[in-house]
C-alpha cells in the first residue's frame, strides 16, 4: 500500500521527501492504487511554467462520478453519502445514500442530455445549498458537461457576466432560497440576469420556497417533473484526464472575474488525497464543511474530496446565527460530526456570543477542527481550541486558493504539532518558496517574502477560461518559473509558514476574496461620484471590512450624505452582491496620488485602520495636503 494515510510526523517527513524527490513516481503510485481509471496514462506529468502548460496523467481516461459514486455501490451502497441539514431546524434532515445519490445524479444527467447538453457544454448552476446543487454538478461531470457554479448571493449583474463569459447554454436555479429568517427571490435575479444573456436556451427551476414566480414560456421549466420522468441510470461519459471538469470564478484585482478552469484527473487525485489526510477521515466518520458549494471549498471539500473517499458529508443550508447562535453546535451534536471545517469569520462571530450556546451541546464526537478562507487570528484560534475542541481536537489552519484546487499548506491532525496563526508545513508534494522583490528565492528560516510554488501539483488550475494570456500574466510572470500566489508569508525558526495576507488589491472579507477594482467601478457609476478608492481595515468579526473614500462630482454636493452612502451601497449590491458592501464611506475632496497618478492605497489603508503614526514620506505626493484633510475627517 502506498502512503495514502499518514499517521505520524516521521512518516509525514518520509512521504514528503519522497513526493518532492520524485513527484511523478509518487503521484503515479497514489493514482494507481486508489482510483478507478478506464485507461491508464501515457505520461504522469509534463510541464512548462513559462507558457504555462501543465498536464497530469496525460492520456488517461476516467469519469470522476464513477470514482465518487459507482465504485462505492458494491460495498457502501446503503451508506449515507450526503446529509442535508435544512435552514430551518424544524424541517427534517435528509440522508441520501450512495444508491440514492446514484439514482438522482443519473436522472439529472439524463434531463440535461434531453435538453441538448453535451460533453464540453457549459452549465450555469445558481442554486442555494440544497441537494439539487450537489446532484447537478455531479450530473454535469457524469455527461462531460462543464459546470460553472455561481454563488447564490451574487447579483443579477455578476451572474450575467459569468454566464456570458463562459457561454453557458442552460441555467439551473430554484424559485428562491432561505437564509436565516429571510427568503431570497433567486428566480427573479436569474430573470434579470438573462435579459443580458442571449445564449441561454433553458432554465430549470427547483422548488424550494414555493414562492410565486414568473415562468417564461418555452424557456423555463420546473425541474422535479423532468427528474420524475427521467431514467435512473446513465452511462458515464469517458473523459480525458485533462478534460475540463468545471469553471469557477474568482475576483480579480483588476476588472473582470477570472474563470479558473480545473481539469478532471489531477483534481480528483489531489482533492481525495488531501481530504483523507488533512481531516484524518475514517470509514464511519461524519464530516461537515460549512462552506457554500458556490466557492472552491465546497467543490473540493463538500463534494469531490469526500465522495471520492466514500465519506458521509454534511450539506448545510443555513447560517450560524439562525434560529440562534447555537445552531452549528446543535448540528454537530445531532449528526455526531467528527470533522468540522469552517471559516475564521464564523468562529469570531460565535466567540462574541454567550458561551452557553456552545456548552449546551455535546461536542464529544469532534476529532478534528478545520479553518479555511483566511489566516485565523490567535484569539479566535484559542477560543475554538478551548471551547469547541476542548483542547482534544487539533485545529488544521488550511491555506489554499480557488486556483490551487486543494489544500496546500496545513497541519495534519495528530501528526503536525500546531502553533496558533500558522498554517505550518506544506502538504505532501507541495514545494513552496519565499521570494524577495527582485525575484530571488529567500533561503533559510526566520524570513519573510512573497509566497510562490515552484513545482506543479495535480489539482492546479490549468488556465483562465478564454484567456490564457491573462492566466500567464497573473500567476507566472512576477517570478520566473514559479506560480505566484499573490500572498505574502513568513517562515519561522522551525520552517512553519504563516500567511501574512494579500500583496495585491484583493481584500479578504469574511473569507471571500474581493477585488477592489470591480467595487470601485460599481461606485463610480453613481451619477454623483467622480472617483473612489477602496481599502480594507481590520474588523473583529469579518477579519477585514471595506472602507471607501469617495470624491463627489459637485464638491458642494448638498444632498443628504447618509442617503448617498445608502445609494452607493445599493449600487454595489446590484453590481456585485451584498457581500461587497462598504462598512464605512468617507467623502473626500481628493485622494493621495503619486506624480504618475497612482493612488497611494498604503496611506489610505493606514488611515482606515486608525494607524496614522507613521505614514512615511508624503512630500513626494502630487497633493500631500489632502492626507491631513482625510485624517481630520475620518469616519
Amino acid at each position: 500500500m502506498s502512503n495514502y494515510h499518514i499517521k505520524h510526523l516521521e512518516e509525514y517527513f518520509q512521504v514528503y521527501r519522497k513526493s518532492v524527490r520524485n513527484p511523478e513516481a509518487f503521484w503515479e503510485e497514489i493514482a494507481e492504487e486508489h482510483f478507478l481509471w478506464r485507461k491508464k496514462w501515457d505520461k504522469v506529468l509534463s510541464w512548462d511554467f513559462s507558457k504555462p502548460e501543465v498536464t497530469w496523467f496525460e492520456g488517461a481516461q476516467l469519469n470522476i462520478t464513477e470514482n465518487c459514486i459507482d465504485r462505492h455501490l458494491a460495498t457502501r451502497g446503503e451508506k449515507t453519502a450526503i446529509i442535508f441539514e435544512p435552514n430551518n431546524p424544524e424541517e427534517e434532515a435528509q440522508h441520501i445514500s450512495y444508491y440514492q445519490l446514484h439514482d438522482k445524479v443519473c436522472r439529472m444527467a439524463n434531463v440535461l442530455k434531453e435538453k441538448g447538453i453535451q460533453k464540453g457544454d457549459r452549465v450555469c448552476v445558481y442554486l442555494p445549498m440544497i441537494p439539487e446543487l450537489a446532484v447537478t454538478i455531479l450530473a454535469c461531470a457524469r455527461i462531460g458537461a462543464i459546470h460553472s457554479v455561481v454563488f447564490a448571493g451574487f447579483s443579477s449583474n455578476a451572474l450575467a457576466t459569468r454566464i456570458n463569459d463562459s457561454d453557458c447554454k442552460i441555467v439551473i436555479t430554484s424559485d428562491g432560497s432561505y437564509r436565516g429568517n429571510k427568503s431570497i427571490d433567486l428566480k427573479g435575479i436569474v430573470d434579470k440576469a438573462l435579459e443580458e444573456c442571449p445564449g441561454v436556451a433553458h432554465v430549470l427551476v427547483a422548488k424550494r420556497t414555493k414562492s410565486t414566480i414568473e415562468m417564461k414560456n418555452g424557456r423555463d421549466e420546473w425541474l422535479q417533473p423532468l427528474l420524475d420522468a427521467a431514467y435512473g441510470d446513465c452511462v458515464p461519459e469517458i473523459m480525458d484526464a485533462e478534460d475540463p471538469l468545471f469553471i469557477l470564478y474568482t475576483s480579480g484585482s483588476t476588472g473582470r472575474p477570472k474563470g479558473m478552469v480545473h481539469t478532471t484527473g489531477g483534481y480528483m487525485v489531489y482533492t481525495a488525497y488531501t481530504f483523507k489526510n488533512v481531516f484524518q477521515y475514517r470509514e464511519n466518520d461524519v464530516y461537515w464543511c460549512t462552506a457554500d458549494i458556490g466557492w472552491i471549498t465546497g467543490h473540493s471539500y463538500i463534494v469531490y474530496g469526500p465522495l471520492a473517499n466514500g465519506a458521509t458529508t454534511v450539506m448545510f443550508e443555513g447560517v450560524p446565527s439562525y434560529p440562534d447562535f447555537g445552531r452549528f453546535w446543535e448540528v454537530i451534536e445531532k449528526h455526531k460530526v467528527n470533522q468540522f471545517y469552517t471559516a475564521p469569520t464564523a468562529i469570531r462571530a460565535l466567540a462574541k456570543q454567550n458561551l452557553e450556546f456552545v456548552e449546551n451541546h455535546d461536542l464529544s464526537s469532534l476529532k478534528v477542527l478545520g479553518s479555511v478562507g483566511e489566516p485565523i487570528n490567535e484569539e479566535a484560534w484559542h477560543w475554538y481550541n478551548n471551547n469547541v475542541g476542548k483542547k482534544k481536537s487539533p485545529i488544521v489552519d488550511t491555506w489554499w486558493q480557488t486556483e490551487t484546487g486543494g489544500i496546500m499548506i496545513t497541519p495534519i491532525p495528530y501528526v503536525t504539532p500546531t502553533t496558533p496563526t500558522y498554517a505550518t508545513l506544506p502538504f505532501i508534494g507541495i514545494q513552496p518558496a519565499l521570494m524577495d522583490e527582485e525575484g530571488h528565492e529567500i533561503m533559510g528560516n526566520q524570513v519573510e517574502g512573497r509566497l510562490c510554488i515552484k513545482f506543479p501539483w495535480p489539482s492546479m488550475a490549468r488556465t483562465i477560461w478564454g484567456d490564457h494570456d491573462r492566466y500567464r500574466d497573473t500567476y507566472f510572470t512576477a517570478y520566473k518559473n514559479n506560480y505566484f500566489t499573490g500572498d505574502g508569508a513568513l517562515r519561522d525558526a522551525v520552517g512553519y509558514y504563516r500567511i501574512t495576507g494579500r500583496v495585491d488589491d484583493v481584500i479578504i472579507v469574511s473569507g471571500h476574496n474581493l477585488g477592489t477594482a470591480p467595487i470601485e467601478d460599481a461606485i463610480n457609476e453613481h451619477p454623483a461620484v467622480a472617483e473612489s478608492a477602496i481599502v480594507g481595515f481590520p474588523h473583529d468579526v469579518k477579519g477585514n471590512a471595506l472602507y471607501g473614500y469617495v470624491i463627489l462630482k459637485e464638491t458642494g454636493e448638498t444632498r443628504d450624505r447618509d442617503n448617498l452612502r445608502n445609494e452607493i451601497n445599493q449600487q454595489i449590491t446590484e453590481h456585485i452582491g451584498p457581500i461587497a458592501k462598504l462598512d464605512k464611506i468617507q467623502f473626500v475632496s481628493g485622494l493621495p496620488k503619486t506624480r504618475s497618478g497612482k493612488i497611494m492605497r498604503r496611506i489610505l489603508r493606514k488611515i482606515a485602520s486608525n494607524d496614522v503614526s507613521n505614514l512615511g514620506d508624503t512630500s513626494t505626493l502630487l497633493n500631500p495636503e489632502v492626507v491631513q484633510e482625510i485624517i481630520d475627517n475620518v469616519v
